[in-house]
């Protein structure tokens, strides 16, 4: 075989590289077939060869190794294969190549975690057997030494790691012993930091003060990684000092720890010591007694504080009083589940699986995301927090020893707990590998083919002489990813539905006060109440009870992701009731997971669509497939409304169709608009449409109505006025209009005048009146005419001369300002032609006057006094506040006013469309008229939120924290962020409310 052929089969991926460094002096006269032996058992051949001749040439000696039967050299050439970085570290330290002078056993022993404090102690020759050991050395000799000890002790334990018969197995064992190690360094870090403090203090001073370290996250549950921040909180305790001073020498002997472990040096620093997790994070104290650990945790800890206690564990330093510290949290998180706060903990959990993922990593990270390790950790942890206060047994700081006693407890079926078990060691297994190469801190898997070949080997057991492909490894993660997905699903909701149903089950049944205690934690506020729904959906043995057996797994966790998972459950209940057996409904659920994700959301989510939803079941099948949502045009409406009148003559039963085609097509809007597939002004315009279908044919039923007892007389007009003028409505919105009406040829104008207000009178009752049996869920359309001449006081509907007259004579300048809004929406098309025209002088004169200004800025000044409601927060009211909708809707009308007369671009109804044209025009600044936009279409879209999320119309911000969090999401913002959305509310409406000012009032 050619010497390619041999580098290609042993897996070298730079043949000329590898010719090169075989024909290296240093390795003259070891038989090839011997030195291939080895390097194929390395995952990186080329990195093994590479690592070996530089050995060689820093220690002759190691040639007998190197040249001994593979029963022997089988450690050298795996841990060279597998880790340049412990490669460079035996270069600069050849000293300790005695490491593989073992036997590899496919069963190693864990190392006495005692042993290693003692090894870590006695390289800064510190006593190991004493209280409070001192270093001998220190500085950069001790710092040296120390992670010396350490990198040798790594070394260790790859030979372990590597050799190990079944690496998923060893898995654990590897991340309990590198806690140890990061304990034992720990130790000898602070013996360093001793004996440089008695340079600092008093040396009796420096004896008195007990420190203890206490390990968190991955050190403190004893599955640390190959390399990792070392997450830690320190206690302190006095002596015979007072506090103060205890706490000055506790703090330098905290920072001394992190010198020793991470300053620059000859030796590079080992990991990142990293205090954060204290009681105050960064802004508290490096150090504290117990008391004072005591006392923050009883008056200002946030839940995550308690549930991070979890794994806290003392790794170094005064055992015993790390052990009263242990003793002290240890019922704090145990409780945890009981504390106020603590499903909004839970949710911040969940976010954090995928929070802060770059998108260029997204696809490749091992720890975050979907499927991930944090995925695994966060189902364990919180299973234990919600089951582990009431069963001990649970009470476990490692993940793999978690899911057991979960298994074990009978909280997770146990086919599920050796599935996720699998999961979990295979992702660190992938974890460990990766950052064993370089000693890199790193959660992402490698995109290029070497590191991946490499990678795909590594994995692998010893006994195994394979080299897969780099296809085969990612097929591999991503199996296990999407098997993470379905555990979770499996083991958080399986066991709920064994109870609920009363199933005969080999598999995981809680009691019922752990399933209610598993619902409370995913935010179910009744979880009594829950389990209801739950046992009426899977109970018996018909098709559809099986069927929602095997989807609610992944329901209920939809249902919990939204702000009220009890009433998107009670909705699902009815609507699945009310569907039955409809094959349709149920292979939807089966096959479509966007569709019943889609329903989960919108039912948790809105108020709204859910009781519409309700009664109105069928139209779950337009979450299927985007088409459906689109709304209706206008005509497409008003074809469907005459057909149906054309076959259902009586007023009650066509205004019936006509009504319930409108609620139809407003749940049709809202769900497409909760799916992100409308933007506001399009909401805005579809609402629009679907009330102008209505109102359209509500007034031919109402002229039906009048020509049965004799011939119409007169065309009636219906004008849009306001935000329904504007197209710019929300789910909440009246109908504000204008009637005229004109004489048919033949009528006398009293006779025209009494059949108008007949037929106006008409239309604004069989828009509003009760049907029998009623329209469930209906939004009523009311119908406002307050805006006509003469207001409440004049005439209902009036005929074009009469408004000619009227404008001509006694119209002010607010009635001008309103026709800006003028559209005219029913009726006859001539009729509109004729009275957009007499209006238009009007609301688009050559020219204000400054008195008419004047009484303009008069008007808003006293609307803004006079008609927000008392006690509301102005900076809170969504139509009347500081920068609201009124202002930036009056602005824009008075630049409407003074310009489009001799602007046509500016007569429009719509105030989106009237700012772009100020814009455009240089009659506003291009930034300030994006900024009126942008408050425009906040507000606009909180007021519909509100009403999606309640039911019922509102124009304020909500105040209170769940409302707030649920208009937020509404509005785009994710989970959890309440808050900010708030302050960008307040701060958008602020900025708008000084534009305003600036413009309007010249100030």
């Amino acid at each position: 075989m050619s010497l390619a052929r041999r580098l290609i089969t042993a897996g070298f991926s730079d043949l000329e590289k590898g010719e090169r460094f075989l024909a290296a002096p240093e390795l003259e006269g070891i038989d090839q077939d011997i030195l291939f032996a080895g390097l194929q058992m390395a995952a990186n051949p080329d990195a093994a060869l590479q690592s070996l001749v530089r050995l060689i040439e820093k220690h002759p000696d190691l040639r007998k190794l190197a040249a001994a039967d593979t029963e022997v050299s089988e450690p050298l050439y795996r841990v060279l294969g597998a880790s340049e970085a412990l490669g460079e570290f035996l270069i600069r330290h050849p000293e300790h190549l005695d490491a593989f002078s073992v036997t590899a056993s496919p069963e190693p022993l864990q190392s006495d975690p005692a042993e290693l404090r003692a090894q870590l102690l006695r390289s800064v020759r510190a006593d190991p057997t004493a209280a409070r050991p001192v270093a001998g050395v220190s500085g950069p000799e001790a710092y040296e030494a120390l992670r010396t000890a350490y990198r040798r002790g790594v070394v260790d334990l790859a030979v372990k790691d590597l050799c190990a018969a079944d690496p998923l197995d060893f898995m654990p064992a590897v991340g309990a012993e590198l806690a140890d190690l990061a304990g034992a360094a720990i130790e000898a870090a602070l013996a360093v930091s001793r004996a440089e403090a008695a340079g600092q203090f008093d040396a009796g001073e420096v004896a008195d003060v007990a420190l203890s370290v206490i390990g968190m996250g991955k050190c403190g549950a004893r599955e640390l990684n190959y390399i990792s921040d070392v997450d830690v909180i320190y206690v302190v305790e006095a002596g015979g000092l007072d506090d103060a001073r205890a706490n000055t020498i506790g703090t330098a002997l905290a920072s001394g720890i992190s010198r020793a472990i991470s300053s620059p040096a000859r030796e590079p620093g080992l990991w990142e010591v990293d205090a954060n997790l204290r009681p105050e994070g960064k802004s508290g104290p490096l150090v504290r007694t117990l008391a004072s650990h005591q006392s923050y945790y009883a008056r200002w800890a946030e839940s995550w504080e308690f549930q991070a206690l979890l794994k806290a564990r003392t790794i170094a330093g005064d055992a015993e009083l790390g052990a009263r510290y242990e003793e002290a949290v240890s019922p704090l998180v145990w409780t945890s589940a009981n504390r106020d706060g603590f499903v909004e903990s839970v949710q911040a959990m969940r976010r954090r699986v995928t929070e802060h993922i770059p998108p260029a990593e997204e696809q490749r990270q091992i720890k975050l995301g979907r499927g991930g390790l944090r995925d695994v950790e966060f189902t364990v942890q919180l299973l234990q927090l919600v089951h582990g206060k009431s069963d001990e047994s649970l009470r476990r700081r490692d993940t793999t020893s978690a899911i057991a006693a979960l298994s074990t407890g009978g909280y997770i079926g146990r086919a599920d707990a050796a599935a996720f078990d699998h999961a979990y060691r295979y992702l660190r297994l992938l974890e460990h590998r990766i950052q064993l190469f370089q000693l890199r801190r790193t959660h992402l898997m490698p995109v290029k083919e070497e590191p991946l070949r490499t990678l795909a080997k590594a994995v692998l057991g010893p006994f195994s002489t394979d080299r897969p492909h780099p296809d085969a490894l990612l097929a591999a993660w991503q199996k296990t990813k999407r098997s993470v997905r379905e555990l979770h699903d499996r083991i958080f909701y399986r066991p709920l539905l064994n109870t609920a149903a009363k199933l005969s089950s080999e598999d995981a049944r809680l009691t019922p006060e752990a399933a209610q205690g598993r619902l409370a934690a995913l935010g179910y506020r009744d979880p009594q109440g829950a389990l209801r729904h739950i046992e009426a959906l899977t109970a018996g043995v018909s098709r559809r009870a099986a069927l929602q057996r095997q989807l609610l797994p992944i329901l209920l966790g939809w249902l919990a992701e939204g702000v009220d998972p009890d009433a998107g459950l009670l909705a699902f209940r009815r609507i699945s009731e009310a569907l039955g057996t409809t094959h349709w409904y149920l292979g939807m659920l089966r096959d479509s997971a966007a569709a019943a994700e889609r329903l989960c959301h919108v039912l948790s989510n809105s108020r709204l669509i859910a009781d519409l939803l309700e009664v109105s079941p069928e139209s779950v099948s337009w979450l299927g497939t985007d088409k459906e949502l689109a709304p209706l045009s206008f005509e497409a409406q008003w074809q469907e409304i005459t057909s149906k009148m054309s076959r259902h003559a009586d007023p009650e039963s066509a205004m019936r169709l006509i009504r319930l085609i409108r609620r139809r097509e407003i749940l049709r809007i809202a769900i497409a608009d909760s799916a992100g597939l409308l933007r506001q002004d399009q909401v805005g315009a579809a609402l629009a449409e679907t009330d102008r279908a209505a109102i359209l044919g509500a007034l031919r039923v109402a002229e039906n109505i009048v020509s049965a007892t004799g011939p119409l007389k007169t065309s009636v007009l219906v004008v849009a006025m306001g935000r329904q003028g504007g197209q710019e409505i929300g789910y909440g919105s009246d109908a504000d209009v204008l009637y005229v009406h004109r004489a048919l040829p033949g009528a006398s104008d009293d006779e025209a005048q009494q059949q108008a207000a007949k037929i106006v009178g008409h239309l604004s009752s069989l828009l509003t009146q009760p049907l029998k049996p009623a329209i469930m869920a209906e939004r009523v359309l009311a119908v406002d005419a307050d805006l006509r001449p003469e207001g409440k006081s004049g005439a209902m509907v009036r005929s074009l001369e009469s408004y000619g007259e009227y404008y001509r004579r006694w119209s002010l300048i607010w009635e001008a300002q309103a026709l800006l809004r003028a559209r005219p929406i029913a009726g006859d098309d001539g009729l509109a032609a004729d009275f957009v025209k007499l209006i238009d002088p009007i609301r688009y004169p050559e020219a204000v006057s400054d008195a008419d200004i004047r009484e303009i800025r008069r008007i808003k000044a006293r609307v803004e006094s006079e008609r927000l409601p008392r006690g509301a927060d102005p900076a809170r009211h969504l139509k009347l506040g500081r920068g609201g909708l009124s202002d930036v809707e009056w602005l824009v009308q008075l630049l409407q006013l003074q310009h489009a007369g001799n602007h046509p671009e500016l007569r429009t109804t719509s105030t989106l469309k009237a700012l772009h044209a100020a814009s455009t025009l240089g009659l506003l600044e291009d930034e300030d008229a994006r900024l009126l936009a942008d408050a425009w279409r906040l507000a606009s879209r909180i007021r519909s939120a509100n009403v999606i999320w309640t039911g019922r119309a509102s124009d304020l911000l909500p105040s209170s924290r769940r409302d707030l969090e649920a208009v937020a999401r509404w509005c785009g913002f994710e989970e959890g962020m309440a808050t900010a959305f708030e302050e960008e509310y307040l701060r958008v409406s602020r900025r708008a409310r000084a534009v305003f000012e600036k413009v309007f009032y010249g100030h």
